[in-house]
């Protein structure tokens, strides 16, 4: 063998004769080939998976897109390539060409999310802010147009590359569908669906980045925090059309709170407050029950109804430098059970001509003789 087949064979043997990509990751959407010189011999084998396609560039020129399969690289097969470079050195002779790996497969759990409030009009409430976050799915429709737009010649494009783009296009898209839709915002909820629908529709068709939205989702619609709680006012105001469910369940929550911190012995503001709630309830409930008894007598109703319940004494406590209550004494008599009244508490009733310490009033002194001492510091 001459020295010119020696020197032949060599540079045969330092060419590619494989081309192939394996993805390691999940997020890559482009790979670019990486061979010295970009040298890949004639009659190499191109193995192209499913899930890829693969992009010849040469010169900066976009030659043949090869889908799924198994190839044999030669002057046959490539007639795209062939019309851009002359292949003067023959059949078996290297060419130089860009491979692009793109990744075909559906990218899914991609979050987004508007980075600032944003203005609409809403037909209840007027000119509100309004924050939108989601999910959305993408897969490339056009690898050829994907390079030309977005990747060019990166060796490698991922997701998190396209992330801001898409995401000015999804809020731009977002925002005009909103607009355009008509809808109240107390009707999202109910809507999303059909908004998410209509958004992906809308992106999909003014986008051309070789790129579509295979699924698009809007999670939630945040409001202003002031307009969410007037919102939320307005439910509260709805329950207390069932008057009697309400109280039933505010009583039945306010019970086992103070269930809950007497049966550990802690009392704190929670018991207070539990005591304080159910003593408000059996108020109301007593309020609501006059009121009914007086419009029967005065023939507002033809049901019979309950005669009102005998007063009963209550007292405002000063405590934690707060004005609380009325309290019954039977609330009282567990508030100093639980040390939160002591005889040097300051009370007052309707009648008394100022505020006095709880053990100085007649009716409440004795409750502090019946409250047990504390227990003696267990034994050694």
């Amino acid at each position: 063998m001459g020295l010119f087949d020696k020197a032949k064979e060599f540079i045969k043997g330092e060419l590619i004769d494989v081309v192939e990509w394996l993805d390691p990751s999940q997020n890559i959407i482009v790979h670019r080939f990486e061979r010295k010189d970009n040298a890949i011999k004639n009659g190499a084998q191109l193995i192209v998976r499913e899930s890829q396609v693969a992009v010849f560039v040469n010169e900066g020129e976009i030659g043949d897109v090869f889908q799924p399969g198994h190839y044999t690289l030669d002057t046959n097969n490539m007639p795209i390539t062939t019309t851009l470079k002359s292949w003067k050195y023959g059949f078996n002779s290297p060419f130089k060409c860009e491979v692009y790996f793109v990744n075909t497969k559906v990218f899914t759990a991609q979050k987004w999310g508007t980075p600032n409030n944003f203005y609409v009009r809403d037909q209840d409430f007027g000119r509100v802010t309004i924050r939108a976050f989601g999910t959305y799915s993408m897969q490339v429709s056009d690898a050829a147009q994907l390079i030309r737009k977005l990747s060019g010649t990166n060796s490698e494009y991922r997701t998190s590359d396209i992330a801001d783009e898409l995401r000015s296009v999804i809020v731009t898209n977002l925002v005009s569908t909103i607009g355009q839709s008509g809808k109240s915002l107390l009707d999202f909820a109910a809507s999303q669906d059909q908004m998410s629908k209509l958004c992906e529709q809308k992106i999909n068709s003014e986008t051309d980045y070789g790129i579509q939205f295979t699924k698009f989702l809007i999670s939630s619609i945040s409001l202003p925090e002031e307009l969410q709680k007037k919102l939320d006012e307005g439910t509260g105001m709805n329950m207390l059309g069932d008057m009697n469910r309400y109280q039933q369940m505010s009583m039945a929550d306010a019970m086992k709170t103070a269930a809950a911190n007497g049966g550990n012995g802690g009392g704190g503001m929670e018991g207070m407050m539990g005591m304080m709630m159910m003593n408000q309830m059996m108020q109301n409930q007593q309020n609501m029950m006059n009121q009914q008894h007086g419009y029967a007598q005065q023939g507002y109703s033809q049901q019979a109804a309950p005669p009102p319940m005998p007063g009963m004494v209550q007292y405002y406590a000063y405590v934690n430098g707060q004005q609380l209550g009325p309290f019954p004494i039977q609330t009282l008599q567990q508030m100093i059970a639980q040390g939160q009244v002591t005889g040097d508490t300051q009370v007052w009733k309707q009648g008394m001509a100022g505020w006095a310490a709880a053990n100085t009033v007649a009716e409440l002194s004795q409750l502090f003789g019946a409250v047990p001492p504390p227990p003696p510091p267990p034994m050694n």
